[in-house]
């Protein structure tokens, strides 16, 4: 290949992957695939059936004790869920990054194993072997969301710690055990600090989606609803307007929580470099 060719070629694709193209596309596609999608979302959510302007859609989210009872489930359970998650997923994950276990990798993808096959399969299988413990389903509705959840959601809280507290510096830990600590105060004093950033990570990764996903109360016979098979029935009932109320709703919701946890997450970062 000649000189110049190469040359040409590489300046070619600096060309075509060049800042002001490159922000061109995402640029299109942020406009097509989200600020579109609002736009309709906002459109019916505050308007009636008639299409004119109207808050009564929002009035009524804060008046119905239906919705507000859904919305106080859902967060109950999902906090539920993201506390079983973190109890498990913690000293999991301490354990295998601070361990001298060989294969760590073999172990880690055990955990992860399960988010390659697909969902509906998983959920089935897990609700054939807890109708071999429990019998009738109907009998622990609650529980047996909290399982089928934390079966589901466990893997997106083990990553973020495992990854987190494989790059704790080891010399801090040592220098604290040099300086009299004892295993609790290295641990509550300098691992659990440094490993906050995963904590954060790991429980907005669950915490969010466990507040809307209802299929796993649905194969798992928990009929009662949370907030996204409350959004799911308002559209099947071609109801646009209260759903995309609620659904906005719980979209300001979860951008609160999403920038609470990366305050808290840059933080810790900071406090960490300091």
């Amino acid at each position: 290949m000649q000189p110049g060719f190469a040359a040409d070629c590489e300046a070619d694709m600096k060309s075509l992957f060049s800042q002001r193209r490159l922000g061109i596309f995402y640029g299109l596609f942020l406009l097509v695939f989200v600020a579109a999608p609002l736009l309709v979302l906002f459109y019916y959510a505050f308007t009636d059936g008639t299409g004119k302007f109207s808050t009564g859609n929002l009035t009524l989210f804060f008046t119905d004790p239906n919705t507000l009872g859904t919305l106080c489930y859902s967060f109950v359970l999902a906090l539920v869920v993201t506390v079983v998650c973190l109890l498990i997923a913690y000293p999991v994950a301490y354990i295998l990054a601070q361990s001298n276990i060989k294969r760590k990798s073999v172990i880690l993808l055990l955990f992860i194993m399960p988010m390659w096959i697909n969902f509906t399969l998983r959920i089935t299988a897990l609700k054939e072997v807890l109708s071999l413990i429990e019998g009738n389903l109907a009998f622990y509705p609650f529980l047996n969301s909290v399982i089928g959840m934390t079966y589901d959601f466990l893997p997106f809280m083990i990553l973020p710690l495992y990854t987190t507290l494989s790059k704790l510096d080891k010399n801090l830990i040592e220098a604290a055990s040099d300086l009299g600590a004892n295993n609790m105060q290295t641990f509550t004093r300098i691992i659990f600090p440094l490993s906050v950033p995963g904590i954060v990570s790991g429980v907005s990764m669950v915490f969010l989606p466990a507040m809307t996903n209802y299929v796993v109360l649905d194969m798992l016979y928990n009929s009662t609803y949370i907030m996204g098979s409350l959004i799911g029935s308002y559209f099947s009932a071609y109801d646009w307007n209260n759903g995309s109320m609620i659904a906005l709703i719980l979209l300001f919701i979860i951008g609160v929580v999403a920038v609470l946890t990366w305050d808290r997450e840059q933080d810790s970062s900071g406090r960490i470099i300091q």
